[in-house]
């Protein structure tokens, strides 16, 4: 998510122009790509593109810079044509140029922040250990009926026990995404069920079900485990970067709350 933001955010950067003051310009003019209709396209602008892009994989030749440039002059043609034209003082406008204006300047913060504030290997590490234990390290395969009150839970069980295929029972569960598959859950740990589902599940023999109903906020549910396995959980390096971009994500947000902590707002 944060990847995204900021690739968006560096996209619309590229749609303004930085002025460059009288005074400046006279002291150190600087220079150019081309000029359209005499006033001058920098050349750091093209440059910026350029190293936007090669950011992103995409190569830095001579027509990569052309097909660049002439998109900039397009750009500048209909910039200048729209300034003539008096947009440049409409109130809309103005409002979505000072809303990019913006949108640059947390994107600026935001990365210094992260350069700053970087994430180690370390961190990133022990949040991967965090997780990994929260999983825990087996994984269920489970069948279960949701009813809305516990006789019916009961009967369901007597059923059971009489017999009756969990699978045909099922098709009076209220869980419509599990009803027509008889049940199943597919394979999932503990810590994707809501507590008592999970203490339940997690106590039951393989083949076995719940004689006693299982209430949680859902209903009433009658669980078998079908399956046990030892939970594969994805290595170190093959998850880093996904941790990374959640981690700084956190510490964007975490840094955003403390400047919204002290603004006075009213």
């Amino acid at each position: 998510m944060l990847s995204r933001l900021i690739r968006l955010l560096a996209a619309l950067s590229l749609c303004l122009a930085i002025p460059v003051s009288a005074q400046t310009a006279a002291k150190a003019p600087a220079p150019k790509a081309v000029t359209v209709n005499g006033k001058p396209i920098p050349k750091a602008r093209l440059d910026f593109i350029v190293k936007q892009r090669t950011t992103q994989g995409q190569p830095d030749n001579d027509q990569a810079r052309k097909a660049i440039l002439d998109n900039l002059i397009t750009q500048e043609v209909v910039a200048q044509e729209a300034d003539r034209r008096g947009f440049a003082k409409s109130s809309d406008v103005r409002t979505q140029l000072e809303l990019l204006r913006q949108q640059v300047l947390v994107q600026a913060i935001v990365q210094d922040h992260l350069k700053t504030h970087p994430i180690n290997d370390e961190e990133m590490l022990a949040e991967y250990n965090k997780a990994k234990a929260s999983r825990g390290d087996k994984e269920y395969k489970a069948r279960h009926i949701l009813v809305e009150k516990e006789p019916e839970a009961n009967e369901i069980i007597a059923q059971l026990k009489k017999g009756t295929k969990f699978e045909d029972l099922a098709k009076q569960s209220k869980d419509p995404g599990s009803k027509d598959k008889g049940g199943d859950l597919d394979w999932n740990t503990p810590a994707t069920f809501v507590k008592p589902f999970a203490e339940a599940l997690s106590k039951l023999e393989k083949g076995k079900y719940t004689e006693t109903p299982v209430q949680t906020q859902f209903g009433w549910h009658v669980i078998q485990l079908d399956d046990v396995r030892t939970l594969q959980f994805p290595a170190f390096d093959t998850v880093k970067q996904q941790l990374l971009s959640r981690m700084q994500e956190q510490e964007v947000q975490k840094f955003v709350a403390e400047l919204r902590s002290k603004a006075k707002i009213q």
